[in-house]
């Protein structure tokens, strides 16, 4: 007996990496919007959720390296989130020519939201796919992005 394709057999994998990742990112801003946080520009999730994951503090030039931003982009988005109440931004106590930013309660409050959110979708998944494949599809994900180090990108 023959297997029966599934609609995604035939669906390349960047896009349904970029699809998955859109379900992530509206049901945070779906639970942010609702909040009361609705102001938070394009990559803005990123920094919040990065930063409440990591220690309160962080270097501005890690957050341009990570979000592969010029410096001036990466510029206007942490003075956006500034302006708008998520972020603080000081002199580097060890390095005075250095940034950092973080959380203010605001930025905290919001990145309670987005990791609320988060939650809801991964608890569906896990309920829908299981443990064992979560494990794969992060084993997955690893390793493409280990190419992606390894091809430069």
């Amino acid at each position: 007996m023959t297997k029966q394709p599934l609609w995604f057999d035939e669906i390349s994998m960047p896009v349904l990496l970029r699809h998955a990742r859109t379900t992530y990112g509206s049901a945070m801003r779906t639970a942010l919007t609702e909040a009361g946080y609705d102001d938070i520009p394009k990559n803005g999730l990123y920094v919040l959720g990065g930063l409440a994951l990591q220690t309160r503090i962080h270097p501005l030039s890690k957050l341009i390296e990570d979000l592969k931003l010029s410096k001036q982009a990466a510029g206007q988005l942490v003075d956006t989130l500034v302006e708008r109440g998520y972020l603080e931004r000081d002199v580097d106590k060890q390095d005075r020519r250095k940034l950092t930013i973080g959380l203010t309660r605001r930025g905290q409050a919001a990145a309670k939201v987005q990791a609320a959110a988060r939650a809801k979708v991964d608890a569906k998944l896990l309920a829908r796919v299981g443990a064992k494949d979560i494990e794969h599809t992060h084993r997955t994900l690893a390793a493409l992005i280990d190419i992606g180090h390894e091809l430069g990108a």
